[in-house]
């Protein structure tokens, strides 16, 4: 899949990246993937930037909310009624972090955190669907939830989204991969969080970017300031690396085999 003009409802429609030196990690991903990430002329969007890639919108660049916080890459789950899904987080056992509101008249948004604490938001759209462009290189590839407690969760993103599951073992005692399913299609993935991650690292989602070559890639993320958090390796459908940014923003790097 390259250009989008469809919304679809219960699938990743947007990401972006709420980072503690905004001016350098637009810079930073510019420099890696080819944006041109300038931020919006109107001050009611607070400096927030819509990175492009050959003209199209791929992802969204602002500062974090809270000052405390790290910079992290945010999911957004498209969806046309934003207070049902909100009503569906709370049932399921999620919280409601920012209940739904409007974002100028783009559209409106809600934050949620599943029941392992991993933090995802909702889509509703009104002049911006979301992506224009996706699964190429420099654009949104794949989401990967890494949960503490997977097997929580997964019940929780069939009631608030009617993912389906198709399970992997991922061999050697890995333990086993997660794709959720949208009907038919893979929509993103999940897997338990490997037991070597720190302990007050808590469940997330991580962002991962197509790329033409992973291993060029990831030495140029590295050359820019970025570090090293899993060097390239190949997975059954492909290639990928997982890096952070100069931020601090963990994100992954990707090819999948065409066949896939």
């Amino acid at each position: 899949m390259a250009d989008t003009k469809t919304f679809v409802v219960n699938a990743p429609a947007w990401i972006d990246l709420a980072s503690t030196d905004p001016s350098g990690s637009r810079d930073y991903y510019s420099k890696l993937f080819g944006w041109k990430a300038e931020p919006e002329k109107d001050p009611a969007a607070g400096g927030y930037a819509i990175a492009r890639l050959d003209g199209k919108d791929v992802a969204g660049i602002g500062g974090t909310q809270d000052p405390n916080a790290p910079s992290a890459w945010m999911v957004y789950i498209g969806t046309r009624d934003a207070d049902a899904a909100a009503k569906k987080v709370e049932a399921a056992g999620g919280k409601v972090v920012a209940p739904p509101f409007k974002v100028m008249d783009v559209g409106r948004m809600a934050v949620f955190q599943d029941p392992t604490g991993a933090f995802i938001s909702v889509w509703e759209p009104e002049t911006m669907n979301g992506f224009d462009v996706l699964r190429k290189p420099g654009a949104y590839s794949w989401a990967e939830l890494n949960s503490r407690g997977v097997e929580k969760a997964k019940p929780f993103y069939k009631k608030v989204f009617g993912w389906g599951e198709k399970v992997s073992p991922m061999g050697e005692g890995q333990g086993d991969y997660t794709e959720f399913k949208l009907a038919d299609e893979s929509v993103a993935g999940g897997m338990e969080m490997n037991p070597m991650v720190p302990k007050e690292v808590p469940s997330y989602w991580m962002v991962y970017f197509g790329v033409a070559d992973v291993d060029k890639a990831h030495q140029k993320a590295v050359s820019l300031g970025g570090r090293e958090m899993l060097p390239p390796q190949d997975f059954p459908g492909g290639r990928f690396s997982i890096l952070s940014d100069p931020q601090g923003a963990a994100f992954g790097l990707m090819i999948t085999n065409p066949n896939q």
